[in-house]
């Protein structure tokens, strides 16, 4: 029986480092930070050396430095009103980062279904993947 609880335990630790943790919860912020359109937070979590792959919808490529902010911008003026619904998120840790792996729908009159994918280090964001994924929004 002591077995058993101790699995469970494990188990159950393991479940909700899996789901939520310090990299959740910054993901879940900047998330709603672009909901929001409040570039100057959303801005804010990136390392000075990070790049943003955005792949596919109009602003499809690859940025850093102050073009993360010039991107961020544009799609805020685009797309106001929006609403984030996070309908998965995983967090993966280690001592020398953290990979928050998150699919998420913001929408407003359109549907933006988003595969995300956010890698921190130090507590900022240096690598950020934003996929395009029509198959989300089923």
């Amino acid at each position: 029986m002591k077995t058993l609880l101790a699995a469970i335990a494990i188990l159950s630790a393991g479940a909700s480092a899996a789901l939520a943790g310090p990299a959740g919860d910054m993901a879940k912020a900047h998330i709603e930070a672009i909901a929001k359109g409040d570039t100057a937070a959303v801005t804010a979590a990136y390392a000075p050396s990070a790049t943003l792959h955005w792949v596919g919808g109009p602003l499809d490529g690859t940025y850093t430095g102050p073009e993360i902010a010039a991107t961020w911008a544009k799609f805020a003026k685009a797309q106001t009103g929006l609403k984030a619904t996070v309908v998965n998120m995983t967090e993966s840790m280690n001592p020398k980062g953290a990979t928050v792996v998150a699919d998420v729908v913001f929408a407003n009159d359109n549907k933006i279904p988003v595969r995300y994918v956010m890698l921190f280090r130090d507590g900022k964001l240096a690598d950020e993947i934003w996929q395009i994924d029509p198959a989300l929004a089923k």
